[in-house]
């Protein structure tokens, strides 16, 4: 029995050390598989932020670009300080409403805060209340600086007061 155990025993040992380095071949194979993998993702992720932050370059150029007749019609009425006031008051205006028009373009409309709307603090930033018997209480006095952009992205609130209860 012995002489016959002897020789299957030799076999089982030389298949399992086989099979370790069969196994120790796939371990380093997978683990260079996971090196390249992390690589690979750390690449993507440096071509990504190179990306966004190219991205970001290119629109504060454009957004920069957009303000340049803005300033150059300020400047134009700088120039003219001296002259009419009602020329000037006219330029001024022209050139207002030209940087609302460029707001507008960006997607950041002037809002309507008129008084008596309702106060929505989604809307608006109260900034102070005021009692006043002509006005029902909750609803916009006084807009103190308008508010800019679409319902579903403000740019920046309303300042307003809003109204309060008389006593």
């Amino acid at each position: 029995m012995s002489e016959r155990e002897e020789p299957e025993d030799e076999v089982v040992g030389a298949a399992e050390a086989g099979g370790e380095d069969e196994a120790a071949q796939q371990i380093a194979e997978l683990q260079d598989s996971w090196r390249r993998t992390a690589a690979e993702l750390d690449n993507f992720r440096k071509r990504s932020v190179r990306d966004v932050v190219r991205a970001r370059e290119q629109e504060r150029a454009s957004v920069a670009s957009r303000w340049l007749p803005v300033v150059d019609n300020l400047e134009r009425a700088l120039d003219h300080a001296s002259s009419d006031s009602d020329v000037i008051a006219e330029g001024v205006r022209a050139v207002h409403q030209q940087a609302l028009a460029v707001l507008a373009d960006l997607g950041f409309p002037r809002r309507d805060d008129e008084t008596g709307k309702p106060f929505n603090p989604a809307h608006h930033d109260a900034v102070g209340t005021v009692a006043d018997p002509d006005l029902i209480p909750g609803t916009v006095a006084h807009v103190i600086l308008p508010g800019y952009g679409a319902d579903a992205e403000i740019l920046r609130p309303a300042s307003v007061i809003v109204a309060t209860r008389s006593e």
